[in-house]
């Protein structure tokens, strides 16, 4: 099993988020080494991403080590649509990485350890 990784969230409107991103790509800005890695523009969405259910989810993921989202869905008892749509929004964040292996998807927990700053 892998170590913890802790990962800092930050909280800004999505317009400041959208400059940010453009004065980093025109080398306008360098993010220092301790800033958020991951943004969200609400603390409801990133309730919603973090809620209590899918922090558990993450734990199942980190323990069991699954070799497929069928396999997670059977350790779950969730139906692997809902698990697919947790897991691509997840993954969209860096929160989970999905690899594909073969014809499978093996999703792997990228972040179990949650710093939030809202700016």
């Amino acid at each position: 099993m892998e170590q913890s990784k802790r990962v800092r969230i930050g909280i800004m409107p999505q317009e400041k988020i959208r400059q940010r991103m453009l004065d980093i790509a025109a080398g306008k800005y360098k993010p220092a080494p301790d800033e958020p890695q991951i943004w969200f523009t609400s603390m409801r969405s990133l309730a919603e991403v973090l809620s209590d259910e899918n922090r558990a989810l993450l734990r199942i993921i980190r323990e069991t080590e699954p070799d497929s989202i069928r396999v997670l869905s059977e350790v779950t008892g969730r139906q692997s649509s809902n698990l697919s749509r947790t897991l691509k929004t997840m993954s969209q964040y860096g929160i989970v990485e999905l690899v594909r292996e073969q014809r499978r998807v093996k999703p792997v927990v990228k972040a179990t350890e949650f710093e939030i700053l809202a700016v």
